[in-house]
């Protein structure tokens, strides 16, 4: 069985029967398939890191995330999650440059702006306040609206711009947002069918000028 495919049924499998005994039975399953998933970050890894150095600073196991889920503020939750993701940041970092989550539920690959810290939210609004032009254009050309359809919807978006802000604001809806971000929902037979650094390096450059924006609010 190709690998990916390997992967995929593993985590299809976990979200039928997701209970620790089941897990304890499937326990060399698990460690194959977070095998092959290491094989295919440290691709994604080489791929991305032609592009920006920042992706050089990571092994693959520092990218991924637990199998288990927090249950302690969320015990209605199941024991294991039904993915496996990549999210190579750092706790510095602010923002996410590319993620990707790999589910037989429902993939996800995206990045940006995903509630932030309240500093790192003032930087980048003052930023917008300032500079806003640079971040419209990036997030409101044809190539960025024709892959990503728009930015992620923000549930926490505010109503109004906010306090201390013009509010006739030239790019006041910018302002309002909490989070501000942008992904796909990819299918699994591009998932399957397709190499993943081709994919995941496409989604990274697509982000790139909305995260370009974000780096200098933060860093320069």
């Amino acid at each position: 069985m190709e690998k990916k495919e390997y992967i995929f049924k593993f985590l299809q499998d976990l979200s039928e029967n997701n209970s620790k005994d089941w897990m304890d039975e499937n326990r060399v399953r698990y460690i194959q398939a977070k095998s092959y998933w290491l094989e295919e970050i440290n691709s994604i890894l080489e791929r991305l890191s032609k592009h920006d150095n920042h992706f050089e600073q990571f092994k693959p196991k520092d990218t991924i995330m637990r199998i288990n889920n927090n249950r302690m503020f969320n015990p209605d939750l199941p024991i294991y999650k039904d993915h496996f993701a990549f999210s190579p940041m750092t706790k510095s970092d602010g923002y996410a440059r590319v993620f990707f989550s790999f589910s037989p539920r429902e993939s996800f690959i995206g990045g940006g702006l995903w509630r932030p810290q309240k500093e790192v939210l003032k930087e980048v609004r003052s930023s917008i306040n300032y500079e806003g032009e640079e971040l419209f254009n990036a997030v409101n050309n044809k190539e960025f609206i024709a892959f990503f359809g728009s930015l992620g919807i923000d549930n926490q978006k505010l109503k109004n711009v906010p306090r201390g802000y013009d509010k006739e604001h030239k790019y006041g809806e910018l302002l309002k947002y909490k989070s501000i971000s942008a992904g796909i929902i990819p299918s699994k037979e591009l998932l399957l069918n397709n190499e993943l650094a081709d994919i995941i390096e496409e989604v990274y450059l697509k982000l790139k000028p909305m995260n370009d924006f974000f780096h200098k609010a933060l860093f320069e």
